[in-house]
Parts: C-alpha cells; structure tokens; sequence
C-alpha cells in the first residue's frame, strides 16, 4: 500500500465514532466513596489505595505541614477524560505544580479546541480505521482532522507569542493556557493547561521534544528560522527551587516513567550537585503497574528511592505504592480528596514565584560552593603540612 496520511475520501467515520464523547469527569466529594475506601478497601491493593487516600487528605494536606504536592502524570491520562481531576485538584490548591508528558498535555488542548474524542473499542480494525482517517488510542477514537488542526493552533501560538529564546516549559505552557483563555472564553473548564494558567500552577513536561507539542516548536524552528527553544535546564532548577522551598514536600505519580524521575531527581539534585541536604521527600504515593522486579525507575519503590536520597528515610511510613489502573485509582483517590475535611487549600501560584526561588536556589547552592572549596582548600593544606591560619 502506497503510503499516504490517514483517511480517503469516500470512506465513512460515522460507525467509528459512533461512541458517546469523552468528557472531563470533574470529582464532588462522594460520601459513598469516601466509606468504601475506608470501610471496603482492606487488604491488598485495595488496602494500598485506602493508606493512599488517607496519607493525602489526613497529612500531606494538613495546614500544619504546608506540603508543597507535586502530581506526575504519565500514560495516556487526558484521552481517557482524567484531566478533570487534575483540574479539580488544581482549583482546589491540593495539587501545587504537574510534571507531565508532552502527550497528556498535547491531547488535553483537543478539549480546550472543543474537538471531541469518543469511546470506542480496542478490538477493531485499525485499516479500516485508517481508511477512514481515525485515530485510535485503545479504546479512544477522533478524527485524524483533530491532530492536524491542534497542531496548526500550536504553530500559530508560537507565530503570535513572539517567543525567540529557549524558556522554560513551564513558561511556554503557561503562555500557551493564557493563548487559550483568551481565543476560548470558557476553556478552563475543560483543559488542565488552561485551567493551570488561571490558577497559576506550573506545567513541566520532562521530555518536551518527545510529544505533538515538541514535534511542533521543531518545525518552528526549521521553518522559521526561530531561536525559541525548550530549554530543560530552566525546567530542572525551577523544580529544584521549588522543592527547596518547600516545608515539606510530596508527590502523587501517576505510572511513572519520566516524569516520575522527573520530580524525584530534584532531591539528588539540590544535595549531590548543589550540595544542599534538602533531606529527601516527606511524602510519596505512587498508583502504577509497574513492577519492581524489571529494574526499571517506573517501579523502583520508596523504599529504594531512600538510598538515592529522594525519599526521607523516616518518613517510609508515609510512603506507599497501590498497584492498580491510574484511569481507576486516581478518580477514587480524588473524590476522597475532595470529600475530605481538608479539601481545599489556598493556591501557592508558585507560576509567579519561579524567579524568586531560583534566585534563591542559586544564592544558597553558590553558598554551598564557597563552603566546599573552603573545605577543600583547608583539607588540602592539611595534607600539605601547611598551616592554615583561623
């Protein structure tokens, strides 16, 4: 077969999109909920996603510990219609700052456009669905038309952004959800990079090149001959001087993959580079299906977390790992949140804070330098036989 883009006139999408459309399911706070995670989940994973629940609602969001929460996302989340809870999350202040793949956030701004993604199956065939034009992610179906024109919105923005130096993700998509509260009145309420923006929580994606979004900002630069770029070393000390200046700090890790280490390196970054003891994280709950048994970082535990100096080594009771579908758990985990006594915090907005506090990562970590090469200078004239006066 001659290879062409997905679709052909004369080929019919109605039985394939003939499903109902996928809406952001946006959590209230079910008591019915809330006793069934308590009462009915006991033992086994079901017990892993209680403790969750409760190490979230009863402490990381405690007024008295002020946990500054990150939320990692990987997997194809937005698709499946969970980028309400993380909107949800957000406007409640229960969530400070995302780590995200490029693709959730990518197919989040479909809902932003008002394109429609539709339930369907995952045992079809995908030559017909190429015939006619449709994309599927398992059992997620849209038009192909859908990619093409999110991807001339993203050009566009960029054109009207006037961007023309590297900055940081966090940066770019916070100009990018302000693009679309202005062209689409309404929108945050149905997109996370929108809702972000108007909320002032930073959106960071760990690998911007590998997503639609990063396939996009390229052609910019190809075609246009542009200098904007994603530039990764803003993004690394934005979330190290975020975590630095926090109290305490936790994370909720949907899958895990990069975005997981994403967040987690920022620890071993601050002691083992910076040479700033942070002391690792306080909090840590992760819903995934990976297993430890791989080797892989996806299902690397707490517990294993603890020798790279990412997790607090006596915090592990506040750690912990519910092995379960994240397009389940996560929408549970969410209605006990929301119907928890502590179920609303003020919003940090740390998107207008970044300067700041890495102003001051880079006071204290040039501290820790001067520091260092003191030390090594005196251990130096020691071994020396020098003296070394004071």
């Amino acid at each position: 077969m001659p290879y062409r883009a997905p679709g052909s006139p004369g080929h019919s999408r109605a039985k394939s999109l003939s499903g109902k459309p996928i809406t952001y399911y946006r959590p209230k706070g079910s008591p019915s909920i809330t006793r069934l995670i308590d009462d009915g989940f006991q033992a086994f994973n079901a017990g892993r996603l209680s403790e969750a629940c409760q190490i979230f609602a009863g402490k990381m969001l405690a007024a008295e510990n002020d946990t500054t929460i990150g939320l990692t996302v990987a997997g194809a989340m937005t698709p499946a219609g969970v980028g309400g809870c993380v909107i949800e999350m957000m406007d409640r202040g229960l969530v400070d700052f995302v780590i995200s793949t490029g693709a959730n956030l990518y197919h989040d701004l479909h809902y932003a456009l008002n394109f429609t993604l539709h339930r369907g199956s995952p045992f079809v065939d995908d030559v017909e669905l190429y015939e006619d034009g449709v994309i599927r992610i398992y059992d997620v179906l849209f038009p192909a038309t859908v990619l093409l024109e999110t991807d001339a919105y993203i050009r566009d923005f960029i054109v009207r952004s006037g961007l023309n130096e590297p900055v940081a993700t966090s940066e770019f998509h916070y100009r990018l959800g302000l693009d679309l509260l202005e062209r689409y009145p309404g929108c945050e309420a149905h997109s996370v990079v929108a809702f972000a923006a108007h909320a002032g929580v930073p959106l960071y994606t760990s690998s911007p090149g590998d997503s639609s979004i990063g396939m996009n900002i390229a052609y910019h630069e190809l075609m246009n001959g542009s200098r904007f770029m994603i530039d990764p070393n803003k993004d690394v000390n934005e979330v190290c001087a975020i975590v630095l200046a926090g109290k305490q700090n936790g994370c909720v890790i949907l899958g895990g993959g990069s975005p997981k280490n994403f967040y987690l390196q920022a620890q071993p970054t601050l002691w083992e580079v910076y040479g700033i003891p942070k002391g690792g994280n306080d909090y840590f709950i992760q819903i995934t299906t990976d297993q430890v048994v791989w080797g892989g970082l996806s299902g690397a535990t707490p517990a294993e977390a603890v020798s790279w100096g990412k997790v607090n080594p006596g915090v592990l009771p506040d750690t912990v790992v519910a092995y379960c579908d994240s397009t389940i758990a996560f929408p549970l985990f969410c209605e006990y949140a929301v119907g928890s006594a502590n179920n609303r915090r003020a919003r940090k907005e740390l998107i207008h804070k970044r300067d700041q506090l890495v102003a001051d990562l880079t006071r204290e970590a040039k501290a820790a330098h001067a520091e260092r090469k003191s030390q090594g200078s005196t251990l130096n004239a020691q071994d020396s036989g020098i003296k070394v006066e004071g």
